[in-house]
């Protein structure tokens, strides 16, 4: 039994390496050839800056090859040991499909700790160093310094979200002002420009069409003018606006100024757990984004399993030595998956969708199913 567990062991990490070699090699072919290489071929960047480039991007293409390169792995080995008859020889003996598995799944849970570490810490870190490392990307940041799809709480008694961002345009925006630790003015609004304010070195976001939904009378607020009036008789209390443009003054912290903030994908998980800590504590419920961004890093490190417990069983089923068909079988799983984490990311301003629990869907379903179909195979169904 152990000839036969080396064996398959040393069949699937020969296969592992290939597939990850060549999936994170078209991943930063890429990501090169829209980046850096035209860098390049002007001049504005050297050669080493290439090889810093290539560097920083490998984590974070690692995370998604591996998972990639499990899933082919399984599928091609145990494909070609059906396809050789070495399965029926081994059940002949009186082995089963589980017990030559078992290694296999052991593996895929080791490269499931590989590709936690890469996705909570390793890749985020890794991907903000490559977008500083680039002068467009840097100056496009700039022009940009509020991060779209994520809850802003660095802005001192501010909290600024915007669901997307051109420039220094933005749609879909919502705005917090915080005192003592509580909201007293609560905004939403259609559309929203940052403008530098020169005098000052500080940003002026002005709101168009806002609609102020609710107002504390009693407390002063940055605003030189809040549309509604207040009801002196109900000082203390939430007071209704109208419609109308706003104007506020922002103070940039020195981090925001020296570069931007991170956005959502390129926070480690500390950071994303900090910043959900940091709304919660400001009663902000309006978070899902911020969620959804948890939970795939989570769920996405579990995905080398799941890959591996189907490929197995389809690759018995295939009957198949030909490397085409089990990378045609992994390209068609992979794409499957990942449609499941553009569905989540797509609804998550949604928070009546559950997008988060959408982004567990896939590693449910592929490992329900790799059970049962690795049950029904060893069953020689």
């Amino acid at each position: 039994m152990r000839t036969l567990h080396t064996y398959i062991l040393k069949e699937m990490l020969a296969a592992i390496v290939v597939a990850v070699v060549v999936c994170a090699g078209l991943l930063l072919l890429g990501n090169l050839l829209k980046e850096i290489l035209s860098l390049l071929m002007t001049g504005q960047a050297t050669f080493g800056l290439v090889v810093r480039g290539i560097s920083l991007l490998l984590p974070f293409v690692l995370a998604f090859a591996l998972p990639m390169g499990a899933l082919t792995a399984a599928l091609l080995v145990f494909g070609r040991l059906s396809a050789d008859q070495e399965l029926t020889a081994a059940r002949a003996n009186g082995i089963s499909l589980l017990a030559l598995s078992l290694p296999v799944l052991l593996l895929s849970l080791a490269l499931c700790g590989v590709c936690a570490w890469i996705n909570m810490e390793i890749a985020p870190r890794c991907r903000v160093a490559y977008k500083k490392l680039i002068p467009s990307i840097v100056q496009e940041k700039a022009r940009s310094l509020i991060p779209e799809g994520r809850f802003v709480t660095d802005f001192p008694g501010f909290v600024v979200y915007a669901e997307r961002i051109s420039g220094s345009e933005m749609e879909e925006v919502i705005f917090f002002q915080m005192k003592s630790g509580r909201k007293i003015l609560d905004v939403r609004s259609p559309k929203a420009r940052l403008e530098p304010v020169s005098e000052t070195g500080g940003m002026r976001l002005v709101f168009l069409e806002a609609r102020v939904l609710q107002w504390w009378p009693n407390e002063e607020s940055a605003t030189n003018s809040v549309p509604g009036t207040a009801d002196a008789d109900n000082e203390g209390t939430w007071q209704t606006g109208t419609s109308g443009d706003l104007t506020v003054d922002l103070t940039m912290p020195p981090k925001v100024l020296s570069g931007g903030l991170p956005s959502l994908s390129d926070m480690t998980l500390r950071q994303l757990l900090a910043e959900h800590r940091e709304l919660q504590r400001l009663g902000i419920e309006e978070a899902t984004p911020l969620e959804v961004q948890i939970h795939r890093q989570v769920a996405f490190s579990f995905a080398s399993f799941g890959f591996a417990l189907i490929g197995i069983p389809l690759g018995v089923r295939a009957h198949r030595r030909e490397t085409s068909v089990g990378i045609a079988m992994a390209i068609g799983l992979v794409l499957v998956y990942y449609a499941f984490l553009i569905v989540a990311q797509a609804l998550e301003s949604r928070p009546e969708t559950l997008p988060w629990l959408i982004v567990w869907m896939p590693n449910l379903v592929f490992q329900g199913l790799g059970v049962w179909m690795l049950w029904r195979v060893n069953r020689g169904r």
